[in-house]
């Protein structure tokens, strides 16, 4: 079971993860669409979990979920336990 941290939006940050799992990379427009929310948005979310180690963004307009954001997404680590990088 996920423990999301204080700072996460629920369900919103699961979802965006979710949709990088598998090491895909992905657009926060890609992200976007297939989560029903606004680029906008999602780009402010994304912002927010590569401060805190979740996401990566590998090149330019693109992201990508880290070890560590799967290992939170198996419910292997407390979002509590993250600290802001």
């Amino acid at each position: 079971m996920r423990k999301p941290a204080d700072w996460m939006q629920m369900p919103t940050d699961d979802r965006i993860l979710e949709a990088l799992e598998g090491r895909l990379r992905l657009t926060p427009a890609v992200i976007a669409e297939n989560i029903d929310k606004s680029r906008t948005h999602v780009s402010r979310r994304l912002s927010d979990l590569m401060d805190y180690g979740l996401v990566e963004k590998p090149k330019r307009g693109y992201y990508q979920i880290t070890e560590l954001g799967q290992q939170y997404l198996n419910g292997e680590i407390d979002g509590k336990s993250l600290e802001k990088l």
